[in-house]
């Protein structure tokens, strides 16, 4: 069989989609004796396409095992009428004889695309996936291609890969609307079978640094460093920042003229809040840093990870939050279990005795 249209065809499809000719001619070979065998099952026995892209053919070939006396499988041909065909055939060899395939028509060749098809978007796909398994971390643009009762589905790139986003990884409160342009963070590359996808998020604290990155040159360039993010999606991060070089305005570089840069990444998160921190070596600074806005007067260590940290009286709202949100988001922010007391409520102890008892350690961080 010579079509030299088709194997032209392929050529253009090879150049367009910068897949490997090899590739198409393995998944046409197998999809064309699949098709055959499927339309003529009885018949087939052990069917072999060869493609030769050079030569523009199409070859098809019947393999069958010569055995000793009658042939009693489809795969197998006697001894006696091999040596009709090949003079010299032995037991145990394998024959194989071309054969044109007769009524191979409108069904073995749609069966054939199929596959091919298949085929094609199987190794676009695991291109594509290979590709963003360097995007881990990384914060891409996408369009909300459907939204489910629970997950939500993110067009990513040029539309070759879908992103999926998981309930955990949506922001409460945020609505997702179809053809919606949403920034996403890439928090995994998940390949295997037909299932293969790129897991999303919206809610991951890695978003936000990225963000910044984007708004704040010197966090892109490594002058200013952020240290570590808290964050509780659409309510409320905290993020603690450094720069080794002291004449550099961390903070200032954060905020931006008139709060242009801060404001920009707030409104990307739809108004959420940030905190922008000093982060300090001194883990008792820290934490009097990270209980902002709230005022600070002392932070006394009580264990290994474990402090209490005193507040004026009327600051005692403001420093433990909302639902004690502010106190829960310094604790994760810095490593330590804050204990924060009003500065009426210290004065009834004795911080410095407290201090200077041997405690068992705490528990941990509130998480």
């Amino acid at each position: 069989m010579v079509n030299k249209d088709f194997f032209l065809a392929l050529a253009d499809l090879e150049r367009e989609k910068g897949i490997g000719e090899e590739v198409f001619i393995e998944a046409l070979q197998n999809a064309l004796a699949s098709a055959y065998k499927k339309q003529f099952m009885g018949e087939s026995g052990n069917v072999e396409v060869r493609l030769n892209p050079e030569k523009f053919t199409i070859k098809f070939y019947l393999n069958r095992v010569v055995v000793e006396g009658e042939a009693t499988e489809d795969g197998e041909i006697s001894l006696e009428d091999a040596q009709e065909i090949k003079k010299n055939a032995k037991v145990g060899e394998v024959l194989s004889e071309e054969f044109i395939p007769k009524d191979f028509g409108r069904i073995a060749a749609q069966t054939a695309k199929q596959v091919i098809l298949q085929k094609l978007h199987e190794t676009e796909r695991d291109n594509t996936l290979s590709e963003f398994s360097d995007k881990e971390g990384e914060l891409m643009s996408g369009f909300v291609r459907k939204v489910d009762m629970k997950n939500v589905y993110v067009e990513l790139g040029k539309g070759q890969i879908e992103g999926l986003m998981l309930p955990q990884d949506q922001v409460p409160g945020e609505k997702y609307e179809v053809n919606d342009r949403i920034k996403v963070y890439v928090k995994r590359v998940r390949s295997g079978g037909r299932n293969a996808q790129v897991l999303v998020s919206r809610s991951a604290p890695g978003l936000v640094k990225r963000l910044f990155e984007e708004e704040v040159p010197e966090i892109k360039q490594g002058t200013v460093v952020v240290k570590a993010i808290s964050r509780e999606p659409g309510h409320r991060t905290k993020m603690a920042i450094h720069a080794e070089d002291p004449r550099i305005d961390a903070v200032g570089a954060c905020v931006g003229n008139k709060g242009s840069r801060v404001n920009a990444v707030v409104q990307e998160l739809g108004g959420e809040k940030i905190d922008i921190i000093l982060w300090s070596e001194n883990p008792l600074e820290f934490i009097a840093k990270a209980l902002s806005p709230a005022t600070v007067i002392s932070v006394t260590q009580l264990a290994e990870k474990s402090a209490i940290a005193v507040v004026p009286d009327d600051k005692l709202s403001l420093a433990i939050g909302r639902d004690g949100q502010n106190a829960r988001l310094a604790a994760r922010l810095t490593g330590w279990k804050i204990d924060v007391k009003s500065e009426s409520a210290a004065a009834k102890l004795n911080l410095d005795a407290m201090a200077s008892e041997e405690e068992e350690p705490s528990e941990g961080t509130e998480e």
